[in-house]
């Protein structure tokens, strides 16, 4: 005879994307002159961190080797190979390389659906278990502040997520 009734099944844990400390997106952006800053920061961060570090230097002689986690991906920007604003003929303005690679990268990697923000939005502080990025911004203020305000501003990223040197003034 045939039995209806289903075997008992291994009964598994809930599913809880904030459960998961592992898939906090980090991203790193600063300067040849942060460089010191950035080795040190990228020294805390646990092995399984995953993200992004973007360098500005002004020539390829600064490129270097950069210790970071195996899943983190370093970029130098070197400023001497690139050109400022699109049809203008400039040369790339301090901070413009790293404030355009930020800028991009944020808009592919931190879209809406990775923040979600509907519940922390508004919050004024927000911990590293909440936050579904961390990011670090250093350099020209022009740089730093144009992208803490996309990251903000355009995502949504709550402010508290952004750290930004304290003589900015940026975060509110």
């Amino acid at each position: 005879m045939i039995s209806t009734t289903a075997a008992p099944s291994t009964r598994r844990a809930p599913h809880s994307p904030a459960g998961h400390a592992h898939r906090v997106t980090h991203l790193v952006a600063g300067t040849f002159a942060e460089l010191p800053e950035i080795e040190a920061l990228l020294a805390t961060l646990p092995m399984c961190a995953t993200g992004r570090v973007f360098v500005e230097v002004d020539t390829a002689d600064q490129v270097g080797l950069l210790s970071a986690p195996s899943r983190m991906v370093v970029s130098w920007l070197v400023r001497a190979e690139r050109t400022g604003a699109p049809g203008t003929g400039r040369a790339c303005a301090p901070g413009e390389a790293l404030s355009r690679a930020v800028q991009a990268w944020a808009a592919e990697m931190l879209c809406a659906e990775t923040i979600e923000t509907m519940d922390i939005a508004d919050a004024a502080e927000v911990s590293d278990r909440d936050a579904a990025a961390r990011v670090w911004l250093s350099g020209p203020y022009t740089a730093v502040a144009d992208c803490f305000d996309y990251l903000t501003e355009s995502l949504s990223l709550p402010a508290s997520a952004v750290d930004t040197p304290a003589r900015f003034g940026l975060r509110r």
